[in-house]
């Protein structure tokens, strides 16, 4: 969709030189139909996290999705996390600071108590020493085919993904607790709101919050 845009402005700076006769584009409008990406509820967060798993493999892939989903790191970025993406400031606290693939908009994440255990855990993984990376993440395709093969253990019916990660970490870790969608737009390393808010799914718990103030602010006394 992006490259057609793209290609009817070439298109339409063509005709203002008189370089083409006829407009191929005429008559011919783009519209992108929304996608509804998937994120998990706070309950099936709870269950993949608490989740004993007998196999290495997914046991691994289930915490490098964890740390996506307090961290809101998307796949690639996440693949090449090093040391020298972690930052600790003056009051002790570590952040993230890394730009992203992508977009190469900075990222500037405060990393929670899960993900700091998630990387202790993996610390002194061979594999990871090796590569000069803090997690030991596989190819795409192979962390999405484990994921379906956890979500079927954990009873999660939804199609787990990658992505599925960073729209949890917007919607259910970061929106429904209250963090500005200023904030999360950095910690997405969005360059403005607008693309944030494709992330900023209406919960109903955070409508039941707000009509509770409401509530509130009408009762009779």
């Amino acid at each position: 969709m992006k490259h057609l845009k793209n290609l009817k402005k070439v298109v339409r700076i063509a005709l203002a030189n008189e370089w083409i006769k006829k407009n191929p584009f005429y008559g011919i409008h783009f519209k992108q139909e929304e996608v509804n990406v998937e994120f998990l509820s706070r309950e099936e967060l709870d269950i993949l996290m608490n989740k004993e798993f007998a196999i290495k493999r997914l046991e691994q892939v289930r915490d490098i999705f964890v740390f996506c989903c307090f961290t809101a790191l998307a796949f690639v970025d996440v693949q090449q996390l090093s040391r020298e993406h972690l930052i600790k400031d003056n009051n002790g606290a570590l952040w993230i600071r890394k730009a992203r693939q992508k977009t190469n908009q900075m990222c500037n994440i405060l990393v929670l108590s899960i993900p700091q255990k998630i990387l202790r855990k993996y610390e002194d993984n061979a594999e990871c020493i090796k590569k000069g990376v803090l997690l030991p993440v596989i190819s795409n395709q192979h962390m999405n085919a484990y994921l379906k093969e956890i979500a079927d253990l954990c009873g999660i019916t939804k199609r787990l993904t990658t992505h599925v990660a960073r729209h949890t970490a917007a919607t259910v870790v970061f929106l429904a607790n209250d963090v500005s969608m200023e904030n999360v737009s950095k910690i997405l390393g969005h360059s403005n709101i607008r693309m944030t808010q494709h992330y900023a799914k209406v919960l109903d718990s955070s409508i039941i919050r707000d009509m509770a103030n409401v509530e509130r602010n009408f009762l009779i006394k």
